[in-house]
């Protein structure tokens, strides 16, 4: 069955990765990105991949006012929409947030606020149409604030909350909200990071993962699986000795 899909943040490695699994399927899809060149880019690839439709909007998830606008568009140009993922977000500099403080409230921003602004935009149109799958990427780093990036964990563990009460709310309405937890992942956004090698992924294999968990209305999703009893453990262990870890 062919289905509608809604990507906000669709230039990123992990979004990208999810519209190819979806574009075989003859899905069609309605792309939103702050980067135009990039986004005509991935809907050609996508529309030579099988996607019966490629649509996109651009838009800078930080310009709340646009996103009323950009799921009206989305919803026009489809009628319905069957899975929204919401997939945006940057990789702060913890150095510099350290010292800066008008960064870190900017990179708090794009992490946390303007993907919960998308959540609250979403929401109230999939309630209405009564079905369908929201979906968030988090991360990891949210279960717990490490010194190592704290600020980002913080970004993460909002969105976590956010979406934790969000999926109790919509739940009778007919409409499942996912939270996507991935670890480590080789992309353009950290590709900068010395990633520990036997831990870190390609976004194929977590887009894999994120398909499985949307058709199968999964609440949270680790990925890849082992990283749910890593965060276990580091969850577990007493403050004392993890305010000595610096990782």
């Amino acid at each position: 069955m062919n289905q509608n899909i809604l990507i906000i943040g669709a230039a990123s490695g992990i979004a990208e990765a999810v519209a190819r699994r979806y574009a075989v399927q003859g899905a069609r899809l309605f792309l939103v990105a702050r980067n135009k060149s990039k986004l005509q880019a991935v809907s050609a690839d996508l529309v030579a991949r099988g996607a019966k439709e490629v649509q996109i909007f651009v838009m800078d998830a930080n310009h709340s006012d646009l996103i009323p606008k950009m799921v009206d568009a989305a919803w026009q140009a489809f009628g319905t929409i069957d899975v929204a993922l919401v997939a945006h977000g940057t990789l702060p500099d913890q150095q510099r947030i350290e010292i800066d403080i008008a960064y870190a409230i900017a990179e708090f921003r794009t992490n946390a606020e303007s993907v919960i602004a998308c959540l609250a935009g979403l929401a109230g149109r999939f309630e209405l149409q009564g079905n369908g799958v929201i979906a968030v990427i988090g991360s990891v780093a949210g279960d717990r604030g490490r010194a190592s990036n704290y600020l980002y964990g913080a970004a993460k563990a909002a969105i976590d909350t956010y979406a934790s009460g969000l999926r109790a709310r919509l739940f009778e309405s007919g409409v499942h909200v996912l939270t996507i937890k991935p670890g480590f992942v080789a992309t353009l956004m950290t590709a900068k990071l010395n990633l520990p090698v036997f831990l870190t992924v390609t976004p194929q294999k977590v887009a894999l993962d994120i398909c499985k968990a949307i058709s199968k209305k999964q609440d949270v999703l680790y990925t890849p699986w082992f990283w749910k009893w890593i965060m276990m453990i580091i969850r577990w262990v007493p403050t004392v000795l993890f305010k000595r870890m610096k990782f």
